[in-house]
């Protein structure tokens, strides 16, 4: 293992350098804190979080952090950013201000709100950068320790890296194994349930991972005893702490405001995990936070006078201070210049950020203005036009609503008059512009995005029949998939020695080993977050859950982090994970739910794929493998023993993403579904033929993203008529596919009957075969559905059934 050389001769006047930067840069970022709070009491800035009191244990976090390193952390690490050099005083504006321009602010373009942080891991081509060269952050999201699953899959891949040999591309992603996934959080969001889950897989795992704990006793304005047994996170995690009898953490304490003790324990937690793959837990205690825990409220509100006191004494640059002046690194007038430069140099940065932001949107505001006013004077409504000029020329930093908001009225009054085209013009030209800057890059933008692949049809052998097992084909296609794809990981609940419950994985632990297919605890959440952050590290993961009931457990991981990754980094970062799991029509309330449109509105930004069968299935997880975006596939749970013919191309044939499959054709109606609910809507297409209702049966395949080449409304064309069947709660993706169909593709100008839908019922399916048949559509409900529908424009071919 290569080492990091260190100078270990480094002088008294080396050592008073470095540690006057350090205190420049703290007392830096602390200026921005203080002035950032009056930018959004002054309303330029729309709410702020800060990093105040934590800059002192960030500095030394930094002096540990290497390049290959990661960061999964809390949106209070601002000094930290700025000791790695990934973000200036001006950016830190930028992001408050929410700079629509990446180039001012880099973290995430005004998508999120600031104190959210993020490098780019990405080229402007969607390619990957050599992430060992460079300092490494993750993308930051809001909900409190919603960063802990992804920081178990950052460490992780340092395991893979070290331990997995013929990896593609590894050197551009790891020094063999030696990077460290650097966790920090409040110690208020511990008591989340994803930070003990992380915790403990971590544990397990023994990934290189060092967890800071930023404890300021307070969690907004609920005291610690409130939060956390004992009052003492470090306390009540004692038992993980490594010893003779076992594999665990090492735990170590400080306090956050002693300088040369933070560094000390920063190089020891950083050589333990990056040398021998150990977690580490430090838990930064007595800190402060000096402007409370946001702008929305003062912490005087619930902090007594002992507390304040305490923490102005107890000040981690105070405290700083004071010691740079006892052992003569500094004098107190020295420090008192050092003080007010920085006041200067952030005022400076302040000045120029906000002038960067607002001199674009002040010269569209006048370019309008002075389209207004060239056309005011022939207009019949000149009064209410001149109006509009005057309130928008009193907006001094004008926001571009209100521009746009004088523009679309001020077009109200010149319908049928002269200057309404250029105005319309205008408006069409500015939210061209101005709209993606808020809406792109939801998906990868890429040469390598799921629109790239192209359908390859599976191939058969000669005489080939339906004789295979659903779940052969799948295991037979990971195989090849495996020895296909290096990088290749699969994990989950049994997936490792049994070959998951289905056995679609038989065997592939065996031959391939326990890191490439692994068994993993009962945490959905953190499989998920292993997946993320093993993906945002170049190698691809399959995270399975073992049940579509239990992705809900994993839902707000898959809703916050993954699906929006593309979206919050402006195309900067992009982590593809496979998520996979087997759902629809099985046994009882657990085992055959459909929540299929809470996932579809959840899970924008990631596709979501619906096979019919196991040979669809297997087409999909090729053309992922080929693409860059995340993904989530649902095996049908009653599929894996109904018989298949057997491919002779596996890892090769591959299931176009967004397109539909017409399975039959017909002429009388058009039903449209998916998964195993097809197999009922083909058995009653087939019923239906014997009392002369020919149906058209299209399969969906896709739900995100949804029949990109309009060929249901082909299909609405020929038959004039739409029934929607689905195992979904009424209103669910039905509602969803409706929309789609009839809106999105303009059905309705085909129809000559009302479009319909055919849902299970509004709760969950009862147990056993009786309690699927009455809580999810049969194909004697699709039967009759369809007749009745009939019935209804021909009801002397069709009589009434009922």
């Amino acid at each position: 293992m290569v080492k990091e050389q260190h100078n270990t001769t480094l002088t008294f006047e080396d050592f008073k350098t470095e540690v006057i930067s350090d205190y420049t840069l703290a007392v830096t970022s602390r200026e921005c804190s203080l002035l950032g709070r009056k930018e959004v009491l002054t309303g330029k800035a729309k709410f702020g979080i800060f990093g105040d009191g934590k800059e002192v244990p960030q500095l030394a976090m930094a002096k540990a952090f290497q390049n290959g390193d990661f960061r999964s952390g809390y949106y209070r690490d601002q000094t930290f950013m700025m000791a790695i050099g990934e973000l200036t005083v001006a950016q830190f504006f930028a992001g408050l201000y929410g700079h629509t321009d990446l180039s001012f602010d880099p973290m995430s373009a005004g998508r999120q709100m600031g104190g959210h942080f993020v490098t780019h891991s990405l080229n402007e081509d969607g390619s990957w950068k050599n992430l060992t060269q460079q300092k490494n952050s993750s993308a930051d999201i809001s909900p409190t320790a919603g960063q802990m699953p992804r920081l178990l899959g950052l460490a992780q891949a340092s395991k893979i890296y070290r331990n997995v040999s013929g990896i593609t591309n590894a050197a551009n992603f790891s020094t063999n194994g030696n990077e460290i996934a650097w966790g920090t959080i409040g110690n208020a969001s511990t008591s989340e349930g994803l930070f003990f889950e992380t915790i403990n897989a971590a544990g397990v795992l023994q990934v290189p991972m060092v967890m800071s704990v930023w404890d300021d006793e307070y969690g907004i304005s609920v005291h610690a005893k409130h939060q956390t047994t004992k009052e003492n996170i470090s306390e009540i995690l004692k038992g993980y702490q490594r010893d003779e009898t076992g594999n665990g953490y090492e735990i170590l304490r400080v306090k956050g405001w002693d300088y040369a003790e933070l560094i000390t324990i920063y190089e020891k937690a950083a050589a333990i995990a990056r040398e021998q793959h150990v977690p580490v837990l430090i838990h930064v205690q007595q800190l402060t936070q000096p402007q409370g825990h946001s702008t929305s409220g003062s912490h005087e509100r619930y902090k007594n006078s002992e507390r304040l006191a305490w923490e102005r004494e107890y000040d981690c640059l105070r405290q700083m201070r004071l010691w740079m002046i006892a052992i003569n690194i500094a004098s107190p007038e020295e420090l008192d210049s050092i003080e007010e430069n920085a006041k200067k140099i952030v005022l400076e940065a302040k000045k120029q950020a906000w002038n960067n932001f607002i001199q674009p949107i002040i010269n569209e505001q006048k370019e309008l203005i002075a389209l207004l006013e060239s056309i005011v004077n022939t207009s019949t409504n000149k009064e209410f036009i001149t109006k509009h000029i005057a309130e928008l020329k009193t907006i001094k930093n004008p926001l571009k609503k209100e521009i746009l908001v004088a523009a679309r009225k001020s077009l109200r009054l010149l319908i049928n008059q002269k200057g309404h085209s250029e105005l319309s013009e205008w408006i069409t030209n500015y939210l061209a512009i101005t709209q993606p800057k808020f809406s792109s890059n939801l998906h990868s933008e890429s040469a390598h995005n799921s629109s790239s692949i192209q359908k390859v049809a599976a191939t058969y052998n000669e005489n080939a029949k339906a004789d295979t097992d659903g779940r052969m084909i799948l295991r037979d296609n990971f195989d090849a998939l495996f020895h296909k794809h290096p990088e290749l990981l699969i994990f989950g609940e049994d997936a490792g020695a049994i070959g998951d419950v289905n056995q679609g994985l038989e065997g592939m632990q065996e031959k391939y080993g326990e890191l490439r297919v692994a068994d993993t605890g009962i945490r959905e959440a953190t499989i998920l977050g292993q997946g993320i952050g093993m993906a945002l590290r170049g190698l691809r993961p399959i995270a399975e859950i073992q049940y579509l009931d239990y992705l809900l457990y994993a839902i707000q991981i898959m809703s916050d982090d993954l699906a929006t990754l593309q979206y919050r980094t402006v195309g900067k970062q992009k982590a593809p994970l496979i998520v996979r799991t087997r759902g629809h029509r099985l046994e009882g309330i657990w085992h055959s739910g459909s929540p299929m449109g809470m996932i579809i509105n959840a899970l924008r930004g990631m596709h979501v794929l619906v096979p019919r069968n196991m040979t669809q299935a297997a087409g999909f997880y090729n053309s992922l493998l080929e693409c860059d975006e995340p993904a989530l596939v649902i095996e049908c749970l009653n599929g894996y023993r109904l018989k298949e013919v057997a491919p002779n191309n596996y890892g090769e044939f591959k299931t176009p993403i967004g397109v539909v499959e017409t399975l039959k054709e017909g002429t009388d109606i058009t039903l449209v579904s998916y998964g195993s609910t097809l197999r009922l809507v083909q058995q009653a297409a087939n019923e239906l033929l014997e009392v002369e209702i020919n149906c058209e049966v299209i399969d969906v395949q896709s739900l995100l993203p949804f029949d990109l080449n309009h060929d249901i409304v082909k299909s609405l064309a020929k038959t004039n008529r739409l029934l929607v069947i689905d195992e979904d709660v009424p209103g669910g993706a039905s509602a969803y596919l409706l929309q789609q169909i009839t809106e999105i593709q303009d059905g309705y100008k085909y129809l000559d009957s009302k479009p319909e839908t055919l849902t299970a019922k509004a709760h969950r399916p009862a147990y056993g075969t009786d309690g699927d048949y009455f809580s999810k559509p049969s194909a004697e409900d699709i039967f009759e559905k369809v007749y009745s529908m009939m019935h209804e424009s021909n009801p002397a071919k069709f009589p009434r059934l009922y």
